[in-house]
């Protein structure tokens, strides 16, 4: 689309060409925009910017978002999908930013609160709590295993294929085991999985959805994202499966109630003696 509109650009009314300048300059924002704030920053009327849309072949504004958006897609392979070698910094910042707000809204608009549920049930009544995680997933996981330590559950996370199968075989009834994949389709990980089942074991999956993680589990957390990971270095999915770490601790501490705060508060104060105090803290 891009390039149709580069194309395109001497051909068009003296109005339209003020759309296409805009859209060149800042896709992003177009894509995100409104037809009124489309046509207050480009100067125009509003019906100026749905002819234009119709000069680049589309249908209206909804579908030249649509295409503008699959022209966005290809960026600079294993490094970020919307980027490109020439853009300033700035436009890396703007579009790193938006990429990542628009996946966080897009997977708060699609969780399924009775999974949700169902994961803060099997994790507030575990008897042990095991996160496992492979690559990026296992730095994740090891994350996770912070959080939840500190809730008087014993908590690990294991990143290694042949201590995550060891470990999962050791598992029982009242253990849950947390699989973090953004394929949810690597070959240990499941196997690890099938294993915990096995043995009696619960299996919470944050994965993406019709994976076959997601078909194995006892309860899936879906974390879909338009990310490109075989391509593309992950980052949004990263971000979106610490949300979805941060909403089962946060509903997990909820249920255990008022005796967790003081737990909460004791850990806190066995780390105050490690920090350098302020001077402003030293005075009062």
């Amino acid at each position: 689309m891009l390039e149709r509109i580069r194309a395109q650009l001497p051909d068009l009314s003296a109005a339209e060409r003020k759309v296409a300048e805009l859209a060149l300059a800042q896709p992003y924002t177009v894509m995100q925009a409104a037809v009124a704030d489309i046509a207050a920053s480009a100067g125009v009327s509003q019906p100026t910017v749905i002819r234009f849309c119709r000069s680049m072949g589309c249908s209206g504004l909804p579908d030249f978002k649509l295409k503008l958006a699959g022209s966005l897609v290809t960026g600079v392979p294993y490094v970020h999908s919307s980027v490109r070698p020439e853009d300033p910094t700035s436009e890396v910042a703007a579009k790193v930013f938006d990429n990542t707000v628009s996946a966080l809204l897009k997977c708060r608009n699609e969780v399924n609160p009775a999974a949700v549920e169902q994961a803060v049930d099997l994790l507030s009544n575990a008897r042990r709590i095991e996160f496992y995680g492979l690559g990026n997933s296992g730095i994740i996981a090891a994350d996770a295993q912070h959080k939840f330590f500190r809730f008087g559950i014993p908590t690990v996370a294991y990143a290694d294929t042949h201590i995550q199968t060891m470990a999962a075989s050791v598992l029982g009834a009242g253990d849950v085991m947390v699989a973090i994949s953004n394929s949810g389709r690597t070959v240990e990980l499941l196997g690890a999985v099938e294993v915990a089942l096995n043995a009696g074991a619960s299996v919470v999956a944050i994965t993406s959805s019709g994976s076959p993680l997601a078909r194995m589990a006892t309860v899936t957390l879906v974390a879909d994202t338009r990310e490109d990971t075989e391509t593309f270095s992950p980052m949004i999915s990263r971000i979106v499966h610490l949300v979805m770490i941060d909403i089962l601790a946060v509903g997990v501490a909820l249920r255990q109630g008022p005796a967790l705060i003081a737990q909460l508060e004791k850990s806190k104060q066995s780390l105050r003696g490690k920090r350098l105090r302020l001077p402003e803290q030293e005075d009062s």
